[in-house]
């Protein structure tokens, strides 16, 4: 017959679990509800824990066996068969609230560091993404992705011996190159492919290994950068779009003022998500974009339609948080910051909700460039507002420019031509 579970954490309150586990509970406690976590989810996952603490007792583990193997066994192993008294036996919840503990025991120094792969290709890989880091000073979702490509080369390759450029051959190279084209679409996503692993080789050349053959394999696919004309709302759907901003409803004050930040300022997605409380001068009306895309500070003047936007979403909706961001999560863990993902959802809804087709919040961008033009602005402007490094990642909007293009087209040859020189054919 089994045991009544407590109403609390629907276990045997303090009965035959890990009591040196359980010591560490009211500090896994608190570090939960300080990331903003509602009381309900704090309590499943302690009651995750205690199912844990509880399996240690059956297999005789102590606290200092703890780590990402134990976990898997409890998870793999136990739970499948699993006839505890207790409700924390979903997979992914336990999953998640273990991975918490991890935090909670190594930050408490309870338990050891997490374990590194020391593999030759682990070991690799920790090299090379300090290279990025400390010399060429790259961000993280570009080491990611650069070390998602050069680890999937590398273990094709080598598994987990050691590392020779001596038998990599530029074959061997093309043919990764053809399997991972499949996973791509656009050419822009197949030259980071080739940027990821051609940087990663003239890494290893600096090293003396004799990469450059490998190097020259790698070609990056034709890209007609202004073949096509930049997509941008039209007028009309952007009156509709504003039209549908105002609505109640959960998140809308944050919807209406990720809006009016992209399409006012022209931000992208990520710059939405990383702007914080200290960027804004209300005072002087201005606002400063840190850790852009280009690396570096802008301050913009602040309109007054973003401003009133931003405003009435600190004052009417922003949950109370400990960071400094401004747009929060509204649903736990709150004290986690939101992401670029977040941002472009929120946009495609504003179109759904506007009855838009569109879908990609980058338009927006677009569009604001094109209001300027036709407002009158010169590229030159137009590349200081969307704070572009180089003058020629403006010129594809020289394409939408119709007063200066009418300006410099030639006459088009034939009858019409002939009658404006008063010629008759």
């Amino acid at each position: 017959m089994r045991t009544k579970p407590s109403s609390r954490s629907g276990l045997p309150a303090r009965k035959g679990g890990c009591s040196q586990l359980e010591r560490h509970v009211p500090a896994y406690r608190q570090y939960l509800l300080d990331r903003g976590n509602a009381a309900g989810y704090v309590r499943s996952c302690e009651a995750a824990v205690m199912h844990f603490s509880m399996w240690m007792r059956q297999a005789n583990r102590r606290l200092a066996d703890i780590d990402e193997a134990l976990v898997v066994e409890f998870l793999d192993g136990h739970l499948p068969r699993c006839n505890c008294a207790t409700n924390a036996r979903h997979p992914a919840s336990v999953r998640a609230a273990l991975a918490h503990l991890l935090v909670v025991l190594r930050d408490a120094d309870a338990i050891g560091p997490e374990p590194q792969d020391e593999t030759p290709v682990g070991q690799e890989l920790r090299r090379y993404d300090q290279y990025m880091t400390q010399v060429r000073g790259l961000a993280p979702k570009t080491r990611e992705g650069a070390l998602r490509l050069v680890e999937a080369l590398l273990r094709k390759h080598f598994g987990d011996e050691g590392i020779q450029f001596e038998i990599m051959t530029p074959e061997h190279v093309r043919r990764f190159f053809a399997a991972q084209a499949k996973n791509y679409k656009a050419p822009t996503s197949l030259g980071a492919v080739v940027s990821a692993l051609r940087g990663y080789f003239r890494w290893r050349a600096t090293l003396g290994d004799r990469t450059h053959a490998l190097v020259g394999a790698l070609a990056y696919p034709a890209n007609w950068q202004l073949a096509s004309l930049p997509k941008s709302l039209e007028p009309a759907e952007v009156e509709q779009l504003e039209a549908a901003l105002g609505q109640s409803g959960p998140a809308m004050l944050r919807a209406d003022a990720m809006v009016r930040c992209m399409l006012d300022l022209g931000l992208r997605s990520g710059e939405v998500a990383r702007l914080s409380l200290d960027d804004i001068d209300w005072d002087a009306g201005t606002i400063t974009l840190r850790r852009t895309k280009g690396r570096r500070e802008d301050v913009m003047p602040l309109p007054e339609a973003t401003g009133k936007a931003i405003a009435a979403y600190l004052r009417g909706e922003r949950p109370k948080t400990q960071h400094r961001m401004v747009f929060a999560r509204h649903m736990t863990p709150r004290e986690r910051p939101i992401g670029p993902d977040l941002v472009r959802k929120t946009i495609r809804q504003a179109y759904a909700r506007a009855g838009l087709s569109h879908t990609r919040s980058h338009l927006l961008r677009h569009t604001m460039a094109s209001r300027l033009l036709a407002g009158g602005s010169s590229l030159k402007e137009v590349a200081d507002v969307l704070r572009h490094r180089s003058l020629n990642t403006t010129l594809i909007y020289a394409k939408l420019d119709s007063g200066s293009l009418v300006e410099v087209a030639l006459p088009w040859p034939g009858k019409p031509a002939a009658a404006a020189t008063g010629r008759t054919s």
